[in-house]
C-alpha cells in the first residue's frame, strides 16, 4: 500500500540575533550552531503557558539556519556560591545573526495554531531578551524521505551527512537532570543526503520527528 500525504503545522520563527549557550563550556559563552530540542520545547511550553498543558507525547521536527556568527561583549550578573549576587562580569558572547527556525507539528495542529498565534508568554529563542517573530501555515508532507539540508535529525536515523552534535533533548522539572542525545546537523544547509524514515516537504526538505522533549520523560540512568 502506498503511503499518503499528511498535514502538519509549519511554524517559521525568526530572530535578528540568537545565542544558544553550549552547556559543555564553563566560564565562556560559546553558542551552539543550532537550538537544542530542549530549547525549542521550552518555546512551545511558553506558548502553552506551562509544561502541564503540553501533551507528554509531543514530538516535532525542526530545521535551522542563520546568516552568520559573531562575538559581542555582554555584562553578566553571576551568583556566588551562596546564591547571592556577585559583581557584574563583562564577557565575550558568541551569537548567531538572522536566525530562522522552522518547526513542523504533525499532531494537534488546531491547538498549536491557536497557542502560537496568541502565546501565553512572549516567545523567545535562546536568551530571555531574544524575542521572535512567527508565521504559521498548514503544509502537506509526502511520505518519501527528504534531504538533510538544514534539518536537525536524530543520529540514529543513520544519516552520513552533517556534523554530530550532543544536545539536550529534555530538562527535568526541577532543572537538576538533563537527557542528552546525539543529533546530526549541517550548518551550511547544503547537504543533499536523504534522511531515512523522514517525510518531506513539497520542495524536498527532510522532516524527521525528534525524541519527546517533555520534562516528565527525564529519569535517572
Amino acid at each position: 500500500m502506498t503511503a499518503t500525504k499528511s498535514t502538519a503545522l509549519e511554524a517559521t520563527v525568526t530572530a535578528p540575533v540568537a545565542s544558544f549557550r553550549n552547556p559543555l563550556y564553563a566560564g565562556v559563552q560559546v553558542t551552539l550552531p543550532c537550538p537544542s530540542p530542549a530549547t525549542v520545547g521550552g518555546l512551545l511550553a511558553g506558548a502553552a503557558g506551562r509544561w502541564d498543558a503540553v501533551d507528554p507525547r509531543l514530538r516535532f521536527a525542526m530545521a535551522f539556519r542563520s546568516g552568520g556568527k559573531n562575538i559581542d561583549y555582554e555584562t553578566y550578573h553571576p551568583l556566588d556560591a551562596s546564591g547571592k549576587k556577585a559583581s557584574p562580569t563583562p564577557r565575550h558572547r558568541e551569537f548567531l545573526a538572522g536566525a530562522v527556525l522552522t518547526l513542523w507539528l504533525p499532531e494537534d495542529t488546531d491547538i498549536w495554531w491557536r497557542r502560537l498565534r496568541r502565546p501565553v508568554w512572549p516567545l523567545r529563542l535562546g536568551r530571555s531578551q531574544d524575542l521572535v517573530g512567527i508565521s504559521l501555515r498548514l503544509v502537506h508532507l509526502t511520505p518519501e524521505p527528504g534531504e538533510l539540508r538544514s534539518a536537525i535529525v536524530p543520529d540514529e536515523a543513520g544519516v552520513p551527512g552533517g556534523t554530530p552534535l550532543r544536545l539536550p533533548t529534555a530538562i527535568g522539572p526541577r532543572r537538576d537532570r538533563t537527557k542528552w542525545d546525539t543529533y546530526r546537523y549541517d550548518s551550511s544547509g547544503l547537504s543533499q543526503t536523504l534522511v531515512p524514515g523522514s517525510r518531506s516537504t513539497e520542495d524536498g526538505q527532510a522532516v524527521a520527528l525528534l525524541p519527546v522533549c517533555h520534562p516528565d520523560t527525564v529519569t535517572w540512568r
